[in-house]
């Protein structure tokens, strides 16, 4: 019996479609990095904060402003579709520009990931899932890896007005891993 269904045209035309159906599976959901991590371990910006100047002959302290890179906003972020820690934040480098740092992430890996900054408010729960791509946003590039510290260049002549959130975003599935907003400092 098992010899005659071979050599049937059905049989092998159903075996191709399985094939087919079992390769694209695998392209598109990309399991494995459900269980493989890509770590990073980059450089992050040294801040520094404002510190009161010293005062001559007993006068009020002033405060100065650094002349090196400052901590412009930043958030802790939330889990949305995957567990997410760690934090981020905008730093403005001695040179004027701008760059986001993801310091301590932790989520999972996952096909097509890439980070954004957003002006969508992060919420928690599956009502934050999939907000990100409502709005306006600025695409900084992809995901360097799910775990560690990183950076991206904030291209120039971004309006940062109104970029409330970054987000860990799957385009294949258009849903947030996981955001943190993005609080001024100072």
């Amino acid at each position: 019996m098992r010899t005659r269904l071979l050599r049937m045209p059905l049989t092998w035309v159903a075996l191709a479609v399985v094939g087919a159906g079992t390769a694209f599976g695998l392209f598109w959901f990309q399991p494995w990095k459900l269980v493989t991590d890509t770590e990073v371990h980059e450089r992050l910006t040294a801040i520094e904060s404002a510190q009161p100047a010293p005062s001559p002959s007993g006068a009020p302290a002033t405060t100065s402003t650094p002349a090196g890179p400052t901590l412009v906003s930043r958030g802790e972020f939330v889990t949305h579709e995957h567990d997410t820690s760690g934090t981020a934040r905008i730093v403005r480098g001695a040179d004027g520009g701008f760059r986001l740092e993801l310091v301590g992430l932790a989520t999972s890996n996952g096909p097509d990931l890439h980070v954004w900054l957003t002006d969508q408010p992060v919420r928690t729960g599956p009502s934050g899932w999939n907000v990100f791509d409502d709005g306006r946003r600025v695409r900084l590039g992809p995901l360097k890896g799910n775990r560690g510290d990183q950076a991206y260049e904030i291209p120039a002549g971004t309006d940062l007005t109104g970029l409330t959130s970054v987000s860990i975003w799957c385009e294949r599935f258009a849903v947030s891993f996981g955001a943190a907003p993005l609080t001024p400092v100072g």
